[in-house]
């Protein structure tokens, strides 16, 4: 299927690695020209390196979304090259802590990476894109905005506020051609993912092989129909759909990828 993606442009934030690298990398395969965000120029230079030895575009601009100068000047780098028609918010952050050990430091500054990064983008994307009356917006929420774990409560109470901004802006935008949507990820085996999980699979007794990590991970603490931890190239293809042309009649839509983790009837 043609995505109708070739004549686009797209920066997706925090897309050195993980996730955000997978979307870079899909969009990229569907022709779209890219603008690959980080704060870490090794990583983010590579993900370009390896659009562009596919025959992809691709740029790099680095910069902390978390501050007002980081997000002028990613934005300003960004411009230089070209309209941007496709925002996909998608960088931040989380820990660890338990409830009572998160600060209002640390939950300040959660909404300063997770929410509040985002939101500077628009201000200074949005504009482009209601002058030429097209425009793609997506933020990568989570599945613990829905159905919240005990832990990293500022982390959960960000990806909630990234789902109602999407859905806010979206009535905003009614009428403009610029869809706003989200997309939550369940639990998705990248390495920080996977990072943890193996620390903390001896207190479990999940055993040692991934296999056995993976299996216990499903079973004491994110179950889902599909028997397993997902991919971000699944994550990708959600939010690249969402991007295109094709998808003119989603707007204001949280799109959950989580392997029938969460279950809702609306």
């Amino acid at each position: 299927m043609d995505l109708q993606l070739k004549e686009k442009r797209a920066l997706i934030t925090g897309s050195s690695s993980g996730i955000g690298a997978a979307i870079a990398r899909l969009f990229a395969a569907e022709g779209a020209s890219m603008v690959v965000h980080g704060r870490n120029e090794k990583r983010a230079m590579a993900v370009a390196e390896e659009i562009r030895a596919k025959g992809g575009n691709a740029e790099v601009t680095l910069g902390d979304l978390s501050t007002d100068s980081g997000a002028d000047k990613v934005a300003r780098e960004a411009l230089e090259g070209g309209r941007i028609d496709i925002l996909v918010n998608n960088a931040g952050e989380y820990h660890h802590h338990a409830w009572m050990e998160t600060s209002i430091e640390q939950w300040m500054a959660t909404y300063q990476t997770n929410v509040l990064s985002g939101v500077r983008m628009l201000h200074r994307l949005l504009p482009g894109m209601r002058e030429r009356r097209w425009g793609r917006i997506i933020q990568i929420g989570g599945g613990l905005a829905l159905q919240p774990a005990p832990p990293q409560p500022d982390y959960n109470a960000s990806l909630a506020a990234r789902h109602n901004l999407a859905v806010s802006l979206a009535r905003e935008l009614a009428g403009t051609g610029i869809t706003s949507n989200a997309v939550a990820p369940g639990a998705i085996r990248v390495g920080n993912v996977e990072k943890l999980l193996r620390t903390v699979a001896p207190r479990f007794g999940w055993g040692e092989s991934w296999e056995e990590i993976e299996r216990g991970t499903l079973h004491d603490m994110v179950p889902n129909d599909q028997g397993r931890l997902g991919t971000p190239e699944e994550i990708a293809a959600a939010v690249v759909f969402l991007a295109s042309p094709l998808a003119a009649y989603i707007s204001g839509t949280v799109v959950s990828v989580d392997g029938g983790a969460i279950r809702s009837v609306h």
